[in-house]
């Protein structure tokens, strides 16, 4: 699982890096700038959280027996990057505004993330 998560959290990091520079001069052009807003909120949110997984596998990677916490906190984390992140960038490329009812449940699943991520470093000797 370790290498799942810090391949995931590459891969989430470098194309928030690419979605960021493709927003600042490809799409400023095509798209409102309340539309180009909306992209950055995911880019940037895809990239905390992409540092966010990369933590959570590497302190797998540093625990004998990682507590289900712990892996439970970096599924969080992708599944709430591809809800929340995923939705903006199809609001910004569709314009069906109406997309904006899912990010909520991406944002939900990122929050719970981190409260695993507390519980995990409240309960684990480091």
């Amino acid at each position: 699982m370790t290498q799942i998560f810090l391949t995931i959290a590459a891969i989430f990091g470098g194309l928030s890096v690419a979605g960021g520079a493709f927003g600042a001069h490809a799409l400023r052009e095509k798209v409102s700038e309340r539309m180009l807003e909306i992209f950055d909120t995911g880019a940037r949110y895809q990239m905390y959280h992409a540092l966010a997984l990369l933590l959570v596998g590497v302190l797998m990677s540093r625990l004998e027996n990682p507590p289900i916490t712990l892996l439970v906190s970096g599924w969080l984390f992708i599944i709430g990057v591809v809800i929340f992140s995923g939705s903006l960038y199809a609001i910004t490329f569709s314009g069906i505004k109406s997309l904006g009812a899912i990010a909520p449940l991406g944002g939900i699943a990122l929050m719970a993330g981190w409260v695993a991520l507390a519980i995990t470093a409240v309960t684990v000797k480091f």
